[in-house]
């Protein structure tokens, strides 16, 4: 083969994996990188970026939350929800992870049937997808309460995967 040829091989196969890297980034939370025109946010906002952020996540999800008829998640402590990255909680909780049974379902299959190790900002969203699936399955009752409940029980199984996977090599699924 000619060198020529080999040299546009390789940086036809190089601009091809960055294109797709580029398009596949919103492969779980297509919403993180759409904008929004009622929100000042960045796109891809993520909550977790150093020890005390992720603290600060665990007091968001430790105080009392509040979810409204139309699905809007609150911070009830006015303290809490007055903060700069509560606003960014707020926008993650409303804007980015999903909220409906058929949107946590797909998000399920997808986790399910991707071969890596999920992105922070990823797992951050699962996690808080989750945490909303466990809200929703207390409040239902009935059939409800078993369709919340087997949505809870699939992103827990794909964040325990993730966390194996992550884990090392020597660790089985």
């Amino acid at each position: 083969m000619d060198w020529k040829a080999l040299v546009l091989l390789l940086l036809y196969s190089h601009a091809q994996a960055t294109a797709s890297h580029r398009w596949s980034r919103a492969k779980f939370f297509p919403a993180a990188h759409r904008p929004k025109k009622s929100s000042s946010m960045p796109l891809n906002p993520v909550l977790q970026t150093s020890l005390e952020e992720v603290e600060l996540l665990y007091q968001f999800l430790l105080a009392e939350l509040e979810i409204s008829p139309d699905l809007d998640i609150s911070i009830r402590d006015e303290e809490l929800a007055s903060w700069r990255k509560a606003l960014k909680f707020h926008t993650v909780c409303n804007d980015v992870i999903p909220k409906r049974i058929p949107d946590i379902r797909r998000l399920s299959a997808s986790l399910t049937s991707y071969p890596g190790i999920l992105k922070k900002e990823d797992f951050e969203r699962t996690l808080l997808t989750l945490a909303y699936t466990a809200y929703r399955t207390a409040l239902s009752q009935g059939y409800q309460k078993d369709i919340w409940a087997q949505s809870l029980l699939s992103l827990f199984q794909a964040l325990r995967h993730d966390l194996m996977r992550s884990s090392g090599p020597g660790v089985s699924p």
